[in-house]
């Protein structure tokens, strides 16, 4: 029996049992809380009356108070099959499957053909395979499939913190920081002292690059549990990459870009983690290189950082300079396209449309290039540059050689022609430089090279290949000594 027949209030006792019973049925959890708590303060040594308190305390979500009655029930009498189920499923849904198992052996003991706690073994041997599954996807930093593992033991161990915490833990490492907070915030609500939850929190601070506030929460875990390792390494690397990233900074405010570059470079060995401070880190140092000249370097940079965070837009704009910078135009239009569609502000439209109309710009032809010089020559180098290449690739200059060759060179002659024409006339190159010439018919119109080539060289004075002139010959001769043939094998 489990009545304490020796107690004078065994009756009054079994009065309160059964009061709390009414108010169970009824699913008024707290008043038959209340009663079963009467019960055992006047019969102490009755194991239903602690039973149905791990019961009750079980429907409260009350499981770790649930346990201890269980276990106080079945201490009374180890006969107990409730109590030993009560216990077991405690553990279960603590996720201490170990010892909810031995509980559900003894059930098994007192009743072999007992169905549910057949179901409650299986139970505990899946979650304990998910345990096993979980660490060795976490040692591969295989973070999804520990998630998943630990969703799959939750299920049956709902109230274990040690899978939530773990189950954050790697969601804050696939960078889903609100859902890693919301875990570990729910583990707060009901145990403001759980280092590891604590851990977390910081962890999530840490990574979105609140580094102060990370440090706060590390310190807080360390000092609810001060062998918490995990805590101590994020709480160091904080700490070092903080003061990294500084200094970074700082060299770089001073104009030691050599100095910050090392510094930036340094900062990005602290944490592989920390994805939100190193796509910070990458394309801090891009700029660097970018003043340094590391034009392809500062691209790779900007592209890691976009690899660590799609949605970082000074990536996208640091980027886009450097294209611009190395004439990759077309890359260019695709980060401003981007940006645009993201932010949508005067300023990243206005640098769309001039990465679009390089790009038109690149597309035609280069006439600064035709003549060998650069954009910034003077009229007389542009005039020197014309003398030279048209002489080059006048036709006369290469009668001798084959269709292909002539024909070829007749084509570089009127290009000639063409980008003197304009270059050589401040108005039609101020409008070619500035692009407006895309859009104008006139532009576009054809030239005589011909024409251009008398004109510069005909009148008084001048020179034309026309006719048998000593003069002519005689020029004819200096530009085979000054400008090797196309048709020659060896300098003359």
């Amino acid at each position: 029996s489990f009545y304490c027949c020796d107690s004078p209030h065994s009756w009054e006792a079994e009065g309160f049992k059964e009061q709390g019973n009414v108010y169970y049925v009824k699913k008024d959890y707290a008043e038959a809380f209340n009663f079963y708590t009467k019960a055992i303060d006047l019969c102490p040594k009755n194991a239903s009356y602690y039973g149905n308190r791990a019961a009750t305390l079980m429907m409260l979500s009350r499981y770790r108070e649930a346990l201890e009655d269980s276990q106080q029930a079945v201490r009374l009498d180890d006969t107990f099959m409730k109590g030993h189920m009560r216990e077991g499923k405690c553990h279960l849904l603590l996720g201490n499957a170990m010892a909810a198992s031995r509980c559900f052996q003894k059930v098994l003991e007192l009743e072999p053909d007992n169905s549910q706690v057949q179901q409650e073994l299986k139970n505990a041997e899946s979650i304990l395979e998910f345990e096993r599954l979980a660490e060795i996807s976490f040692e591969k930093r295989d973070f999804r499939m520990v998630v998943f593992c630990m969703d799959r033991a939750l299920e049956p161990a709902s109230a274990c913190h040690r899978f939530k915490v773990l189950k954050a833990e790697c969601l804050a490492l696939l960078g889903r920081y609100p859902e890693a907070q919301s875990v570990a915030s729910d583990i707060l609500r009901m145990d403001s002292t759980n280092g590891d939850a604590l851990y977390v929190r910081g962890l999530c601070l840490y990574y979105e690059d609140c580094i102060d506030k990370a440090v706060q929460f590390f310190i807080q875990a360390l000092r609810m549990a001060p062998d918490h390792e995990k805590a101590r390494l994020a709480c160091r690397n904080a700490k070092a990459l903080k003061a990294k990233k500084e200094e970074g900074n700082k060299a770089f405010k001073e104009g030691s870009f050599e100095e910050a570059y090392v510094l930036y470079s340094e900062a990005l060995t602290i944490d592989p983690n920390n994805i939100k401070t190193n796509a910070k880190l990458y394309c801090n140092r891009a700029t660097v290189g970018s003043k340094l000249n590391k034009l392809e370097q500062a691209i790779e940079d900007c592209t890691k950082a976009i690899k660590l965070d799609e949605t970082y837009i000074k990536a996208y704009l640091r980027r886009a300079q450097c294209y611009m910078d190395t004439e990759q135009y077309e890359e260019a239009v695709r980060d401003y396209e981007k940006v645009y569609q993201t932010e949508k502000t005067k300023e990243h439209k206005n640098l769309l449309k001039n990465a679009q109309l390089e790009l038109k710009k690149s597309k035609r032809k280069d006439y600064y290039k035709v003549l060998g010089v650069d954009k910034n020559a003077t009229e007389d180098e542009i005039k020197k540059a014309y003398r030279k290449r048209a002489l080059m690739h006048h036709p006369d200059r290469h009668s001798g050689a084959s269709s292909e060759v002539q024909k070829e060179e007749e084509k570089k002659f009127k290009e000639v022609g063409e980008a003197f024409t304009v270059l050589s006339d401040p108005k039609k190159k101020s409008r070619y430089d500035s692009g407006h010439d895309l859009e104008d018919d006139d532009m576009n119109m054809d030239f005589d090279a011909n024409n251009i080539f008398k004109a510069f060289f005909g009148g008084p004075g001048g020179f034309s290949f026309e006719g048998n002139s000593c003069k002519a010959n005689l020029y004819l001769l200096l530009i085979h000594l000054l400008i090797p043939c196309s048709d020659c094998t060896v300098n003359h």
